[in-house]
């Protein structure tokens, strides 16, 4: 099952990759976790489009190297707030090789992160910047920057074993914020593989909504800083800080 690609036609489901999510997980420490991670080619799909956008870069960019591949969390190992979104931005962190990294989702991150008191400073444009991240740790559900900002379900399953050895190793963990609802999903059906027990039914995603993982981190839900949230206002800068205003109010419990 591993590198079999969905048809064109199919619309597949999560159930469907029942042997990828199923899959062990090692307990590795982080720099060994993030030095196999960059080496990861096991999506044909997401290596050719990553590897194309490197290759053919955005005009304003066009004398950087971009990094091009898999991108590894970053943030304090010790963190006791942990943030997951759902990719890397094609000309974001697949350019930079940082999470949330030169592209204006992150410019929106790492502002809240500054006023919440989890980041040195309010700007995130490239790794060697300054940017130092105090009790947080921030990664996403897949790796690689996907075509049209959408992974398949093959490629989310696959990239899950990663995210799941990142969340084991990260002991201080005691609040997780989803970064969309992509994301809230995504660290639901991950749940049980870390020894979490998530309410059944499985809770709808809401923004600024808080779901208790038995045995686990709290988790806390959020609109993703996306353009198309941002712009619209259907997020606002406001409603971003109250959700770090709650990440806060668990961590002090």
């Amino acid at each position: 099952m591993p590198g079999r690609r969905p048809s064109s036609n199919s619309s597949p489901r999560w159930s469907d990759f029942p042997a990828l999510w199923e899959q062990p997980v090692g307990g590795i420490s982080l720099a060994e976790l993030s030095s196999n991670l960059i080496k990861c080619r096991r999506c044909d799909r997401l290596v050719a489009w990553r590897e194309q956008v490197a290759k053919e870069k955005r005009a304003a960019y066009r004398d950087e190297t971009y990094w091009g591949r898999p991108v590894p969390g970053f943030g304090d190992p010790r963190a006791r707030l942990v943030l997951v979104g759902l990719a890397p931005a094609a000309h974001g962190a697949n350019r930079t090789g940082r999470m949330f990294t030169g592209d204006r989702s992150g410019e929106w991150l790492y502002r809240a992160l500054y006023r919440a008191g989890f980041a040195n400073q309010p700007t995130s444009t490239h790794p060697g910047d300054g940017l130092k991240l105090r009790d947080c740790w921030v990664t996403s559900s897949v790796r690689c920057a996907p075509p049209g900002n959408r992974p398949l379900a093959e490629e989310t399953a696959n990239c899950s074993r990663w995210l799941v050895e990142e969340l084991g190793q990260l002991a201080k963990m005691e609040a997780l914020v989803a970064l969309g609802g992509f994301a809230h999903t995504n660290l639901l059906r991950s749940a049980s593989r870390l020894g979490w027990l998530a309410p059944r039914p499985r809770p709808a995603f809401g923004h600024g909504k808080v779901t208790r993982l038995r045995n686990g981190p709290v988790l806390i839900s959020s609109y993703h800083p996306s353009q198309q949230n941002t712009f619209t206002g259907r997020l606002t800068e406001e409603m971003f800080d109250q959700v770090f205003r709650i990440a806060w109010q668990w961590l002090k419990k």
